[in-house]
């Protein structure tokens, strides 16, 4: 089940793998992962939690990023777009990335409208991408 704020696809792959996959569908379309919080350790270090695997990730791309700041510069409170990725069960990843939409419905410039459609259709190649990927690695 997908959420209404964002894409998500369950990839049969452990979480460094499925990170590398998600890295790749998004240079693809000239976007890419400019941060990385490791959860698990964190949670583990500051509160001595033991979880699955699991990682926040910024997402962006320069131009599309470029395109928002310009129209509303304080829009870069909302910037990287939103992503994470968890090994719930072992060698099954969920991936969920924020959908540009969500910024887009925050702002009242056509221009950051614009900018997040662009965005919107860029993850939805991506998301198609990473469901063939899916496909192809499922067991038979």
């Amino acid at each position: 089940m997908n959420p209404t704020y964002a894409f998500a696809i369950d990839l049969p792959q452990p979480l460094p793998a499925a990170i590398d996959t998600l890295r790749a569908a998004l240079m693809a379309e000239h976007m890419g992962i400019v941060s990385e919080v490791d959860v698990q350790a964190t949670l583990k270090a500051k509160m001595g939690l033991d979880t699955h695997p699991q990682k926040l990730l910024g997402i962006c791309s320069p131009k599309i990023a470029h395109a928002l700041m310009s129209a509303e510069p304080d829009i870069v409170a909302l910037l990287p777009c939103g992503g994470g990725a968890a090994e719930v069960t072992p060698g099954h990843t969920r991936i969920v990335l924020q959908d540009p939409r969500v910024i887009a419905s925050l702002s009242i410039h056509p221009e950051v409208k614009a900018a997040c459609e662009l965005a919107h259709a860029t993850l939805n190649r991506v998301v198609a991408r990473l469901r063939q990927i899916a496909s192809a690695d499922a067991p038979v």
